[in-house]
This record gives C-alpha cells, sequence and structure tokens, in this order.
C-alpha cells in the first residue's frame, strides 16, 4: 500500500515568505539603524590639497572611533574569534598586553566604512595589513585612506589607498594598502 503525502503548497510557501521576511528584517535591524559613532562629530571627514570634490591623488578621507566592549563582543560572534585576549584581561597581561585587545580586522574595517561612506557602490578589491601596536578597548581610533594612484577602467576607477590608523594623536597602530573600484571619483560627503 503506498501512502501519499500529500503536501500544502501555499503552507510551504508561507513558511518560505516568513523566513525571508525574518531575513529581511534582522539584515535591516543589524545595517540600516543610524550607526551612534557617526555623530557630526565623528563622521568621516574629507582634507584635500584643493578644494575639489573630485577625489585626487594626495587627497586624505579620515573617521574616528573607539571600540567598546559591544562592538568586540558582536565582532566575536560574526567572526568566531574567541580569543582570550579580547575578553580577559588577565590572559591578555600574561601575553605581555596592558588590558583586553580590541580585534586588529575590526579596527582595519574602518577602512572599507570610509571608502563606502564616500563612495557608494565602491568594490573593496584587496587588502594589506601591518599591525604595529595593539588597540585596547576605548581608545580613539583615527582611520585615514589616503589616494596614491588612480586609473580608469572602462566606466570605473581603480584607486590605491595607503592605510593607515593611528591613537593617542600620532601613534601609528596599523597600516597598509587598499585597492577599490570606484563608480566615480565625485566625493559624496
Amino acid at each position: 500500500m503506498h501512502t501519499r503525502i500529500i503536501a500544502f503548497p501555499n503552507l510551504l510557501t508561507m513558511f518560505q515568505t516568513r523566513e525571508r521576511h525574518n531575513r529581511t528584517m534582522l539584515f535591516r535591524r543589524l545595517f540600516w539603524k543610524p550607526i551612534p559613532f557617526l555623530s557630526s562629530s565623528r563622521r568621516p571627514s574629507f582634507s584635500s590639497s584643493t578644494a575639489s570634490r573630485v577625489l585626487r591623488i594626495g587627497d586624505v578621507l579620515r573617521q574616528s572611533r573607539r571600540f567598546s566592549d559591544v562592538d568586540v563582543l558582536g565582532y566575536s560572534k560574526l567572526s568566531h574569534d574567541v580569543n582570550p585576549l579580547h575578553f580577559d584581561s588577565e590572559s591578555a597581561r600574561d601575553a605581555g598586553f596592558e588590558d583586553r585587545l580590541v580585534h586588529g580586522l575590526l579596527v582595519a574595517s574602518l577602512f572599507p566604512r570610509i571608502i563606502a561612506s564616500h563612495f557608494p557602490g565602491a568594490v573593496y578589491v584587496s587588502q594589506s595589513l601591518h599591525f604595529k601596536l595593539p588597540v585596547y578597548f576605548g581608545d580613539e581610533v583615527v582611520a585615514e585612506v589616503q589616494a596614491v594612484n588612480l586609473r580608469q577602467n572602462q566606466e570605473r576607477y581603480i584607486v590605491k589607498f595607503s592605510t593607515k590608523c593611528f591613537k593617542s594623536g600620532n601613534l601609528l597602530v596599523l597600516d597598509g594598502e587598499a585597492m577599490a573600484t570606484l563608480p566615480t571619483l565625485a566625493v559624496d560627503e
């Protein structure tokens, strides 16, 4: 005897639609809320040797940020990096650090944020990083990207940036280079 299971396509569709809706709402909650560190005093800034709003070689874009427990915990959840140096002061001190460390790649995430905030539709192509000094919870970090090479490729622009992060004014904590393709050289402020 054969038993036939009758599927209810509307019920299946309803569950799939609800699941898709839940993912969409989660995405909106995570990414469409105003970002607290972008108060008017912390918005990315632009400095150029010219008064133009077109990116040129030598132009520098900056953003500052203090990383908190919440930031590090969120990054740890996404990356599954549960190294005790980020969560346990004693482990960090035993390893020779002053206190708990902010993940280096969390600090480096400021670079694509700066580029994307000034050039919507930018595609981050590559990044090299050199970690120089640790960043601790509460340190104010100033990240900057400086255009060092520009070239047009069909309808887009390929830009090489020098990338640097500083703390306590002028202590270099991170440097490297990034490549991005930009839809335009017009700087969106």
